[in-house]
């Protein structure tokens, strides 16, 4: 029981540590810029970051809130896992690509592989289905 009760308020931990994270996307940005944004110049000069900054934020909001009740939110935290792998995979593998990248290979790709990892196996260990 004991664990049980351990892996449940990691997993509560984690979707709020993680959600507060993704709300940060932009002054990560700005703090670290070759190891969270794709483009020169401040984070606002492009849309496309900003667009992402925007899915992101809101997929933190939406990890706070699924902290109250993870196992009503299975398919959000899935969400998260699948997600994160396949933008870590693509980030991956765009980094060896011209422009001088290989700083996500440091930042945003480990970040999000570590995400998934957590959250799966958080997941798993609560027994919450896929």
């Amino acid at each position: 029981m004991g664990e049980h009760m351990d892996s449940d308020k990691l997993l509560r931990l984690a979707l709020v540590v993680f959600g507060v994270i993704f709300l940060l996307v932009y002054p990560l940005a700005m703090i670290w810029p070759s190891g969270w944004a794709w483009h020169q110049g401040a984070p606002y000069e492009s849309q496309y970051f900003m667009m992402i900054v925007g899915v992101y934020a809101t997929l933190g909001v939406f990890l706070i809130r699924a902290a109250k009740d993870p196992k009503a939110n299975a398919s959000l935290i899935w969400f998260t896992v699948w997600s994160s792998i396949v933008h870590a995979g693509i980030m991956a593998v765009q980094s060896f690509g011209s422009g001088g990248h290989m700083g996500h290979l440091l930042g945003d790709v480990p970040a999000l592989l570590i995400v998934a990892l957590v959250f799966g196996l958080l997941a798993k260990a609560q027994k919450i289905a896929a």
